[in-house]
């Protein structure tokens, strides 16, 4: 039978030290773009992001009381609306940082596809549930998820290719897990390879930071800020200064020369204020996460639902965090993707907040035999 267990707790603290690692290391990467660029206090960004991050957290608290299958239930309409506020972008969005990508609303801005990712996941797992006995199908299975799957990832992209690229990879650990059949999933991955190649060829841009980062920009994209290979290089610089154990809180340099130290890069400022061993920590809270989501949350999931969402839930969040890591390593092209709970951000934010609430809720069952009464 099905009993109420108490939310995992070791996700509970993994997310409340990734929350409390991130409010630090934003306010010593935000000082440089508060005092030279906005002309106000850190202060007031600090408390910004402090805002935000109980915002988060509160939306850990509200969906873990809420039963997962009541959000399924009306993911279909999310995912609609979500389809339609991401299209609408490309008319009436305001563009941040060269990307169009954000509504103004009362001064806030919001990234619809930070909601379309939450719809996006919660519907593929119902339909991925629903499936179950003919999921290896083409037309029945496999075309109806392609359905949804496919015009979200492309719209997506448009505009944010790394959050498509991240939609794609949960979406490909979901559906293995739920025995789509390999072969319909290495075409679909084919098929959007050849398109992203094409995409990218398109893109200028987005081509440089391809070509710089397999080496072969010019060598003078080390000191050009306006270069690909800058922000990759500053990075490196970080970590080179970080050494074992860090030039200390609030010490900071390459805050200074990272163009956005407090979100796509906060992993360099982190490892060089708290060194190698900083940064081991906040990829622990992550290897955290990781566990618990994939072997304690979704192999005690209740029904195929819980088991799909938790996997999708686990792996968005870490591959966020893994890659935002990557980048400022070097190990990934840049790429505009927060780290979960770290980074300095607004809607990014309260979808994580959303996802491991759900994934708490998800907790909350286990999939358990009552033990039989002797009476």
């Amino acid at each position: 039978m099905t009993i109420r267990m108490p939310s995992d707790r070791l996700i509970i603290w993994a997310v409340a030290a990734l929350a409390a690692f991130g409010i630090v290391a934003v306010y010593s990467a935000i000082t440089f773009l508060a005092v030279a660029k906005a002309g106000s206090a850190p202060e007031s960004f600090l408390l910004r992001h402090v805002a935000r991050t109980f915002l988060a957290l509160a939306a850990v608290v509200v969906f873990s009381r809420i039963d997962y299958h009541k959000l399924a239930a009306i993911s279909k309409g999310a995912l609609i609306l979500s389809i339609i506020l991401v299209a609408g972008v490309q008319l009436v969005g305001v563009t941040i940082g060269g990307a169009e990508r954000w509504y103004r609303v009362w001064g806030i801005s919001i990234q619809p596809s930070d909601f379309a990712r939450v719809a996006l996941l919660l519907h593929v797992a119902l339909l991925l549930a629903r499936k179950q006995l003919y999921i290896e199908d083409l037309h029945r299975s496999f075309l109806p998820l392609m359905f949804w799957v496919v015009p979200t990832l492309i719209l997506v992209g448009i505009e944010d290719f790394s959050s498509s690229a991240m939609l794609l990879a949960t979406f490909l650990a979901m559906a293995y897990v739920a025995r789509v059949r390999v072969a319909h999933l290495g075409s679909l991955t084919a098929v959007l390879a050849v398109c992203a190649v094409i995409f990218l060829l398109l893109s200028p841009e987005r081509a440089n930071r391809i070509t710089s980062w397999i080496g072969i920009g010019e060598t003078s994209e080390a000191t050009d800020v306006q270069a690909e290979g800058y922000q990759a290089h500053q990075a490196k610089i970080a970590f080179a200064m970080g050494g074992l154990t860090g030039v200390g809180p609030g010490k900071s340099v390459q805050r200074d020369f990272l163009p956005a130290p407090y979100n796509d890069f906060i992993f360099a400022i982190v490892a060089e204020e708290y060194g190698i061993l900083g940064a081991t920590l906040l990829l622990a809270l992550f290897s955290m996460l990781l566990f618990r989501g994939f072997l304690r949350v979704a192999r005690s999931a209740p029904d195929p639902l819980g088991f799909f969402l938790a996997v999708g839930i686990t792996t968005m969040i870490c591959l966020y965090g893994l890659a935002n890591a990557a980048v400022a390593c070097g190990l990934f092209p840049v790429t505009g993707l927060p780290m979960p709970f770290v980074s300095y951000g607004g809607t990014s934010l309260l979808a994580s907040g959303v996802l491991v609430g759900i994934l708490l809720n998800i907790s909350k069952s286990a999939a358990m035999v009552a033990p039989v009464s002797s009476k």
